[in-house]
């Protein structure tokens, strides 16, 4: 494809100065190992100065970006980068799920993975390169912040920027709600992270309630049974589907996909909090829930390697003995099996294990779709408050582009 060399106006003197006034802003496809690295590590760089910001390990978003990814057997992803007389300024991904157009009968793809200075101009280009990325593929609008697809990464921080993200959620500067939305995207969909203390225990009445509905429903609730590993991610992965088919922007994991994410949680999951609800031992409900390894990454830098030697590794390890929050990942019960008690059951179970047994401090629970008065009305009455708000934008293909 060709990636045109845009030359920008001088900006007025209301606009941001974080750039020159006479410029030429370059935004090209990744091509080389060097460029890739570039990408990767951009954020590091813009957010240094940040307290709340914590890199992700390198070799796993390197990982999470190769042509061997299992979204890569289905659908297509390009990354690009931005610069500014040499020097990297911005970053995007631009991603294409026939998959998901087929399942919503749609004609959409993603932008993910987005980090820019404080620089309309910047931004216009990236999202306009992601734009015209997926106009080439016939593509009729775009959504984002998606990293491939909700399954993964996905939602702009919009609202709790005073604390650090959980792993495997986004970390964002306020700005960038106004570089979005400037370029002429709008909300599509609000999605709420929700924090439990371990000071506000589960009220005792709410907790008799639970246990009479677990009684009349016959709820059992069990751990992941690792010496059936194979087994147990391929029932985990069906109630996944099953549980999450009707929620706005979901797309069905295929099996690949889901191994590949318990293969890479299983290096330091709890099989005690990986949970399956079953009625008269039929599977209709699953929580997942890890320890928070952001905790353990936040002094790496995103590096387990420093001249070689294994320092980083060290520390991660040592670190992740003293973690002491976690991340309820993934929260689901098949349609019929719901306003029985059992989310309020595996939030209740997962709740007491992580303070009674393993003594964390608090958890959070992320992330639910604003729409989804059911669970969000459950969370609350468990305890859980509201956060963070992470928010997805869209916008039509078919609009001219913002300048």
């Amino acid at each position: 494809m060709s990636i045109s060399v845009h030359q920008i106006p001088p900006q007025t003197a209301t606009e941001p100065l974080s750039l020159k006034q006479e410029t030429c802003i370059s935004v090209q496809p990744v091509r080389k190992s060097r460029e890739l690295g570039e990408f990767v590590h951009f954020p590091n760089a813009l957010f240094h100065e940040d307290p709340n910001w914590i890199a992700p390990l390198d070799v796993e978003v390197k990982r999470f970006l190769s042509k061997k990814h299992p979204f890569r057997s289905h659908g297509h992803a390009e990354l690009f980068v931005a610069r500014q007389e040499g020097k990297v300024v911005g970053r995007i991904m631009a991603s294409d799920d026939p998959r998901y157009n087929e399942q919503h009968d749609s004609n959409v793809g993603c932008f993910g993975l987005f980090h820019c200075i404080d620089d309309q101009r910047v931004a216009n280009q990236l999202l306009g390169q992601a734009a015209d990325w997926l106009r080439q593929r016939g593509r009729t609008s775009v959504m984002g912040p998606i990293d491939y697809s909700t399954n993964y990464t996905a939602g702009l921080l919009v609202d709790g920027f005073d604390s650090p993200p959980r792993f495997l959620m986004n970390h964002n500067p306020p700005y960038y709600e106004r570089l979005l939305s400037q370029w002429g995207l709008t909300k599509a969909s609000d999605l709420y992270a929700w924090w439990f203390d371990r000071d506000n225990g589960i009220d005792q009445k709410w907790r008799s309630l639970v246990k009479r509905l677990a009684k009349r429903n016959k709820i059992v609730i069990r751990s992941m049974r690792m010496k059936q590993f194979d087994q147990e991610v391929k029932l985990l992965g069906e109630l996944y589907n099953q549980a999450w088919d009707d929620n706005w922007g979901f797309v069905r994991m295929t099996a690949a996909e889901f191994r590949d994410f318990a293969h890479g949680l299983r290096k330091f999951a709890v099989p005690e909090m990986m949970l399956i609800a079953e009625v008269d031992g039929k599977p209709v409900g699953i929580a997942i829930t890890m320890p928070d390894l952001n905790e353990a990454l936040a002094p790496l830098n995103g590096r387990l390697t420093w001249r070689g030697l294994p320092i980083g590794l060290a520390r991660l390890i040592r670190r992740m003995k003293k973690i002491k929050t976690a991340r309820l990942a993934a929260l689901g019960v098949i349609p019929a099996y719901r306003r029985r008690g059992v989310a309020e059951m595996l939030i209740q179970q997962t709740f007491d294990y992580g303070k009674d047994v393993l003594d964390y401090t608090g958890a959070e629970l992320s992330w639910t779709l604003e729409e989804n008065d059911m669970i969000n009305r459950s969370i609350e009455r468990v305890g859980g408050d509201c956060y963070k708000t992470y928010r997805i934008y869209e916008k039509s293909l078919s609009e001219p582009p913002s300048a």
